[in-house]
């Protein structure tokens, strides 16, 4: 058996990105095992996918708060004793960053990366033993696979699969919902606040609504959405596997360019994109499920298009 370590700590996009890497790696390596290094807040959904025989977490965004802890440099040591306890055949960076590529070095066996070429942060290429060409214009789920697949001898075939069960991770519930991801962190892939509005109130005459949050201007900024109708609800914070089984269960979804909306497109949940600030044809949702993109880079969809793309996806 096999022993292969992959390295993709953030964000949460970019996990759910890396997903169909794994799924294909499980289908032609079925007797390897394979461990993930990820940020602890994403380890509950890593989990749920179901290649993934160990969960490494990491801590490093917490770490950086509080560097000259001591309790930090104990569990900085411990996550290294835990990479170096045993050799690795392969370890795998699909993240690109010198972070990244820094604690593959704390892991023993042939590390594998993009070259100087293919990579967001150069100076991380030199940390790895072998380092591959992969076109820096594909798609990030591309990208991550055919690393993957070079480092593992095989050629990427077929469509992406995200190894997630939309059916088994659902929450049960009786009554149809839509979830609106109107957060993210990025000023420039945003969506004006009176649109959700006025989108909440239009919708609400014929379904539930749930807006999840992750921080309290999050929270502040839901809770005006949910104001414009009766039938908006603004849940408590959950962990991210407890968000996923909220996402599995929607009739459908619409939200900005964020991580959670890429986990609906990996769920296969019908979705309406919303695009402002960043680029769909490197960064888009892709999955089973029906879906439209609406706007792009500098250039925001009107409220019209997008009730138009609601009324599309939710028809189909």
């Amino acid at each position: 058996m096999s022993d292969v370590l992959f390295i993709k700590t953030s964000s949460l996009g970019d996990v759910v990105h890396h997903m169909p890497a794994l799924t294909e790696a499980r289908a032609r390596r079925p007797d390897a095992h394979f461990r993930w290094v990820v940020e602890e807040a994403f380890a509950p959904l890593v989990a749920l996918h179901p290649a993934v025989d160990t969960v490494i977490p990491v801590a490093a965004r917490r770490w950086r708060k509080t560097l000259f802890a001591p309790a930090t440099w104990s569990e900085v040591m411990r996550f290294r004793r835990t990479l170096a306890e045993r050799r690795y055949d392969a370890i795998i960076d699909t993240q690109g960053l010198l972070k990244s590529a820094l604690l593959a070095r704390f892991a023993h066996g042939p590390r594998h990366g993009y070259d100087a070429h293919s990579i967001k942060e150069s100076l991380a290429s030199r940390f790895y033993d072998v380092r591959h060409a992969v076109d820096w214009n594909a798609h990030a789920i591309a990208r991550n696979r055919v690393l993957t697949g070079l480092a593992l001898g095989y050629r990427p075939d077929g469509a992406p699969d995200y190894g997630l069960d939309r059916a088994k991770i659902a929450a049960p519930g009786d009554a149809p919902y839509a979830v609106l991801l109107h957060a993210t962190a990025w000023s420039e892939k945003q969506w004006p606040l009176e649109h959700w509005r006025t989108l909440a109130a239009s919708l609400g005459e014929r379904i539930d609504i749930v807006l999840p949050w992750g921080t309290e201007s999050e929270r502040g900024a839901a809770m005006r959405i949910a104001s414009a109708t009766a039938r908006a609800e603004v849940p408590e914070r959950r962990p991210l596997d407890g968000v996923a089984r909220l996402i599995a269960g929607a009739s459908f979804v619409v939200g900005v360019d964020t991580g959670l909306l890429h986990l609906a497109a990996a769920l296969g949940v019908p979705l309406v994109a919303i695009f402002t600030g960043s680029d769909p044809v490197l960064t888009g949702p892709m999955g089973s499920g029906p879906m439209a993109v609406v706007g792009r880079r500098g250039s925001a969809p009107s409220l019209a298009e997008v009730s138009e793309a609601i009324r599309a996806v939710a028809a189909g």
